[in-house]
């Protein structure tokens, strides 16, 4: 297996493991996740081809569907409704 490929599994864990911290704790440790993705997707690709980092950019996109969507809309200019405080059920 080539190092990128360790390297996206070694990810994998990790944002799964930040996955299931509390919100409020999900945030300094997925930032760095969410900024190294891209670059192990550009190397994965580099190395293997298209299709392992369309699967990788689908399973990208589905763990980091929310911070993604706030930027996008940061991005575009659309304003955002304030943030939601966590329910107590």
């Amino acid at each position: 297996m080539s190092l990128p490929l360790i390297l996206a599994c070694i990810w994998a864990l990790a944002a799964t493991a930040t996955a299931l911290l509390p919100l409020r704790l999900q945030i300094w440790p997925g930032l760095p996740l969410l900024l190294a993705a891209p670059v192990l997707m550009v190397w994965i690709g580099l190395e293997h081809g298209f299709w392992p980092v369309a699967a990788l950019l689908a399973a990208f996109v589905s763990l980091f569907r929310r911070p993604l969507w706030y930027l996008a809309r940061r991005a575009m200019g659309v304003s955002l409704p304030p943030p939601h405080e966590e329910s107590v059920e």
